[in-house]
Formats: C-alpha cells, structure tokens, sequence
C-alpha cells in the first residue's frame, strides 16, 4: 500500500512539472484593425474611468487609488509593473496587481485582453532619444 501511494505522488507532481513546463505563454493574437477597435470599445467602458480616455492615469475614479493607475503616455518600458513588455501587460489585466486598485479582467476573453493590452501601448509616447 505505501509503495502505491508513492507512486501516485510522484506520478501527480511528474504531472505536474511536467504540465508546468511546457505550458505555453498566451500567445498574442494578430493586431489587426478590428482588433484594436474592439480594445478601444473595452477601454473605454472598462479602463478609461480610472486610467481616463486620454490614457494619462487621470480618470475620475483613479484620482481616489493609491497607487495612482499607469500613465500609459509614459514610454512603456517606463511603466512601474510591465516595463513595455506585452506579454507583462496582457498577464496585469488578467491577474490584477495586488495591493492597487488594478482588478483582474479575467471575465474578458484572452483576445479581448489582448486587444487592452494593444490599446494601452497605443497610448505610450516613444522614448525620448538622448542628445549626442
């Protein structure tokens, strides 16, 4: 019986690890126009309260959260939880961030997440090029 039981532990955690390590990161879907109408269609009944329409972080009700909501007119790589990185900002509108007012939106489809996170990049202003 113990030899049993052994053997279905480690045949659950094999599983497991294995399951672990080869699941594959969510893959973004092709940005297409239809794609992105469609982000924009969510952001704005969706994020545009707290982050505003303008994508600035100056939404009516994000002026009442600590930490402020992103200023995604920011260059992206300077953003504080994702640093430009879309497959960072797709997983932060479908986890949330704890200890802020950012919420999962987990009840969109990965596409429509993916659409919010092609938006929000939209409104990021290119990096300021340094001077020689």
């Amino acid at each position: 019986m113990g030899k049993i039981l052994w053997l279905v532990i480690a045949g659950s955690l094999l599983f497991f690890l294995l399951g672990t390590a080869f699941a594959k990161d969510p893959s973004p879907p092709k940005k297409t126009p239809e794609l992105l109408s469609q982000g924009k269609k969510i952001y704005e009944q969706t994020c545009s309260p707290c982050h505003g329409p303008k994508g600035d972080g100056k939404g009516p009700a994000g002026a009442v959260l600590k930490p402020a909501p992103t200023d995604f007119t920011k260059p992206s790589k300077e953003w504080p939880n994702t640093k430009g990185d879309p497959g960072k900002i797709f997983e932060v509108i479908s986890k949330g961030i704890p200890n802020s007012g950012m919420v999962a939106w987990s009840q969109y489809s990965e596409k429509e997440r993916w659409a919010l996170a092609y938006t929000a990049i939209g409104f990021s202003s290119a990096p300021v090029k340094k001077a020689k």
